[in-house]
């Protein structure tokens, strides 16, 4: 993603911190509005969509969290990072509940912000070169056009929920490992964020499992990571470019 077309919103309530993120931002060339509340920023993403939010958790009114659930509700592909002076994995975990793509602690240096920015980013406008579907019982994933469809309705996925059901559904049946699945989807500097994965794949079963708590596709490995599971008794099907292929 180039960061000259990126449009960024900054939502925060004090006015300093605006001001700076918004200095910041235009020096790398990004597009920056302001919202001053979770309500503004509702107003802003229906009429000028952002590619990328900053969103500070502690604000008046709605509050960061619920917006952060209204924001990926009204644009689900965005980038989402979460501003915050909280750094517990509890609160880390309601954030990504929330359906935030990273989470920031305050205070942090513009470098960091920057990396997490343009990592986000990189997720956000991932397309593959061509046309690829993979078909696993009632699903069929579009990797180019970036939908999900089960038994032919069409499930709504956040980019990171897409991009880790993507990876793990053209590697099936094959265990991958917590930092590989990090590295490949948030970014080579992710590695130990476990509660990062924890709360994704929780949410992607919910969607996709008929029963979330016993899953039939996204496995849990010990110890190690998580495995997509085709099952025996489900058709599995990979195709590029238009051609099908049976797997083996």
């Amino acid at each position: 993603m180039s960061a000259k077309l990126v449009r960024v919103l900054v939502v925060d309530n004090d006015a300093a911190m605006r001001r700076a993120l918004r200095s910041s931002m235009v020096a790398q060339g990004y597009l920056v509005e302001e919202a001053r509340s979770g309500e503004e920023a509702l107003q802003a993403i229906v009429w000028r969509p952002a590619e990328l939010v900053l969103l500070d958790i502690e604000m008046p009114g709605i509050g960061g969290m619920e917006t952060c659930r209204r924001i990926r509700s009204l644009q689900p592909q965005a980038g989402i990072v979460m501003l915050t002076v909280r750094d517990g994995e509890e609160d880390k975990i309601q954030a990504l509940e929330a359906g935030a793509d990273d989470y920031i602690t305050k205070p942090f240096s513009v470098r960091e912000l920057l990396a997490r920015m343009r990592a986000v980013g990189r997720r956000v406008d991932t397309r593959a070169a061509r046309r690829v579907v993979v078909q696993v019982g009632d699903l069929e994933l579009d990797v180019e056009r970036r939908t999900l469809h089960r038994a032919g309705v069409r499930v709504h996925l956040s980019p990171i929920e897409f991009s880790l059901l993507a990876y793990l559904m053209q590697h099936a049946d094959t265990p991958i490992e917590h930092g590989k699945l990090l590295r490949t989807v948030w970014g080579p500097e992710y590695g130990c964020e476990l509660e990062y994965l924890r709360t994704y794949i929780k949410r992607l079963r919910k969607k996709i499992e008929n029963d979330a708590m016993h899953p039939e596709y996204l496995l849990t490995v010990p110890w190690l990571g998580y495995r997509f599971c085709t099952q025996p008794d489900n058709v599995f099907a990979f195709s590029a470019a238009g051609a099908g292929m049976a797997a083996d």
